[in-house]
């Protein structure tokens, strides 16, 4: 499918699973050549080699059987920078959501390593856990999942619970910490897991309420992919300060090279 043209019907489909279930999955629309080039560049992300001498934020696995996550690698690397603004991603988000301005304002970089442990789940969670103190109330963030890799049944890869982003904030299990122990869910809500299950270039978009996680990877392979942080339209960031997590992230709205605009009405992205 070409970059330059989502499918109009695909679209409609997509926006009735999000609102429905509080996540839809977009088949391929990133370029394979540029997906062919950025493995090599998330190992130098991940090896500490930063193209642009801008470091991203560092956050080195304790556990080599962990997911390893590196926030704002495309600050540090120009391949990497090209992938998280493709134009698709910023036309699907705002073509499902209904926004009119989808600004990238943080993004994490997602290697999880070939094995059985437990080491390489990850929990239950609400991405607004981590998101609500940083942002306004009426401020609408979703996340995008691209996929690098064949992100297939045994490659540990998203799961999601439909319908869990109409529950509210439960703040119940994390994401660094994995655990059987049942959500306490709504009376006459149902737990239901849908794996998203991606080729390279695919990606799924998530509401902030929408409860995912993943289990380890068992394929032969690393499964490799970036989540995106997106905001839309008129976000609101809370007062950044030394006490607000969001802080590091939030002061560089301004900038760039480190929150793109992805879309905006009337344009396909500013960057």
């Amino acid at each position: 499918m070409p970059t330059s043209s989502l499918d109009a019907q695909l679209l409609a489909t997509a926006r009735q699973a999000y609102a429905t279930d509080g996540f839809c999955v977009l088949p391929p629309v990133l370029p394979a050549d540029l997906l062919a080039r950025v493995p090599a560049h998330m190992h130098a992300v991940l090896d500490g080699r930063f193209e642009t001498g801008r470091e991203p934020m560092w956050k080195p696995a304790t556990d080599p059987a962990a997911v390893r996550v590196i926030d704002q690698p495309h600050v540090a690397d120009r391949t990497i920078f090209e992938l998280v603004t493709q134009p698709a991603i910023g036309q699907a988000a705002a073509a499902v959501t209904g926004a009119r301005r989808v600004q990238l304002w943080a993004a994490s970089l997602m290697w999880k390593p070939t094995g059985t442990s437990s080491a390489g789940k990850v929990g239950w969670h609400q991405d607004l856990q981590y998101f609500d103190s940083m942002w306004e109330p009426g401020t609408e963030i979703i996340t995008a999942w691209i996929a690098v890799s064949h992100v297939t049944a045994d490659a540990g890869p998203v799961r999601f619970v439909p319908g869990s982003h109409r529950w509210g904030l439960l703040n119940q299990s994390e994401f660094y910490n994995p655990t059987d122990a049942p959500i306490a869910i709504p009376a006459g809500a149902v737990w239901r897991e849908v794996p998203a299950l991606l080729a390279p270039g695919a990606f799924s978009l998530h509401h902030a309420l929408t409860y995912h996680g993943s289990g380890p990877n068992t394929s032969p392979g690393p499964r490799l992919g970036f989540a995106l942080h997106l905001s839309l339209d008129d976000a609101r960031p809370r007062p950044l300060t030394a006490d607000n997590p969001g802080t590091p992230y939030l002061k560089h709205l301004g900038d760039p090279q480190v929150c793109p605009i992805l879309f905006h009405a009337g344009t396909r992205r500013s960057v």
